[in-house]
């Protein structure tokens, strides 16, 4: 079992993500609702929010099937929904051959200006960038990494031409935009990377998205972490001690809360603690979070952890199946499943049971996309 690394997930895509150009003149046609950026797109939005994976399928074969999509975007939207539920439902060959039926992400055909009738006024791409995202993040999935990584690299040289873009045209929400999906790449990428344990590779890249953005707490403390995972315990320490003053002295570049911020110093303090086998001070850093915030469900997963450390084996199943009754679309994920069956193995001989009414449970009020094999029933 391991503890989840002290940081958030990096920045989420939206599934209904465009190309900024598609934003209509604001003065003349603006937008009032999902459905007016594309056909039936809340109902989309909406059942992936809720994890309904299988239900976008069915929805997209539909409107497909009765020929519902009447815009050329329509069809680039509904095809991003169907890759990303196939996807989620780890069917990657079928996800890689929908993406494969485009041939050319820059073809003339997936461009505004073919179409002046339907989009007067418009240019530039309308692919959106979450496919951009799952050509390359597929790759991985079907065991290619080199492919995935070129793939991951070219997106990255394509956001950062589009920086350059729209700052020539001085475009500030444009490239606003764009930066952040810059640092989700560069996530994505430093990510890969640090999973093949490729630390140096990690630390030029991190320094790299630093140098960008010096006051960003998440990108400093994902440096602590990479500088543990090397054994420089004290660059780490440095890392997040300038986190906490950032924190001290309101100076971060606002992409957390101020809870959100105080968990993120709290859960690195914690993680040193961890390393340093201080599980009674580690656990009263994930509380403070968890007082905070009972959302944090890395701060709870953590402190289940540390008291299995602490040989208070009843008290860490508590925790976790507290946070599965109190936030359970928040706490059912499966790292937090696996730790809490690997306690019940230790904790009791009928495990197998009290597993099989977890995992009953789980089949009740799970997304489409969670792996039931983790509670290994």
């Amino acid at each position: 079992m391991q503890p989840t690394p002290s940081l958030p997930p990096s920045t989420a895509i939206s599934t209904a993500s465009m190309e900024e150009n598609s934003a209509p003149d604001p003065l003349t046609n603006q937008f009032t609702s999902l459905n007016d950026l594309a056909y039936e797109l809340a109902s989309l939005q909406d059942l992936a929010t809720r994890g309904s994976w299988r239900s976008i399928l069915d929805n997209v074969a539909r409107a497909r099937s009765n020929n519902l999509l009447s815009k050329p975007h329509d069809h680039l939207t509904y095809l991003a929904y169907n890759v990303l539920a196939l996807s989620k439902l780890r069917r990657f060959t079928d996800a890689s051959n929908e993406l494969d039926s485009l041939h050319d992400f820059n073809s003339h055909l997936y461009q505004y200006e073919t179409y002046p009738d339907v989009y007067p006024n418009r240019s530039g791409s309308m692919v959106p960038f979450l496919l951009r995202f799952l050509h390359a993040q597929i790759s991985f999935k079907l065991g290619n990494r080199q492919e995935g990584l070129d793939r991951f690299y070219s997106l990255l040289d394509f956001t950062r031409q589009r920086i350059r873009e729209k700052e020539s045209k001085n475009l500030d929400v444009s490239v606003s935009v764009w930066r952040k999906r810059e640092v989700f790449v560069m996530n994505c990428i430093i990510g890969h990377h640090l999973g093949a344990k490729e630390f140096n590779v990690c630390l030029d890249l991190i320094n790299d998205l630093i140098n960008r953005d010096y006051l960003d707490p998440l990108l400093i403390s994902k440096l602590g972490y990479i500088q543990m995972q090397i054994g420089d315990l004290e660059g780490a320490n440095v890392s997040f001690n300038r986190v906490e003053t950032m924190q001290n002295e309101g100076k971060s570049n606002g992409c957390l809360s101020d809870v959100e911020l105080k968990n993120l110093v709290s859960r690195n303090k914690a993680l040193v603690y961890l390393v340093g086998k201080d599980y009674v001070s580690a656990v009263r850093e994930y509380d403070n979070c968890i007082e905070r915030d009972q959302t944090d469900i890395i701060a709870v997963n953590n402190k289940a952890l540390c008291l299995m450390y602490l040989r208070d084996l009843s008290d860490s199943i508590k925790v976790l199946e507290n946070a599965l009754e109190r936030v359970p679309t928040v706490a059912l994920n499966e790292t937090l499943v696996v730790n809490l069956c690997s306690m019940y193995e230790l904790a009791y001989v009928n495990h197998s049971e009290i597993k099989r009414t977890l995992s009953n449970w789980i089949a009740r009020v799970a997304p489409d996309d969670f792996d039931s094999s983790c509670t290994r029933v």
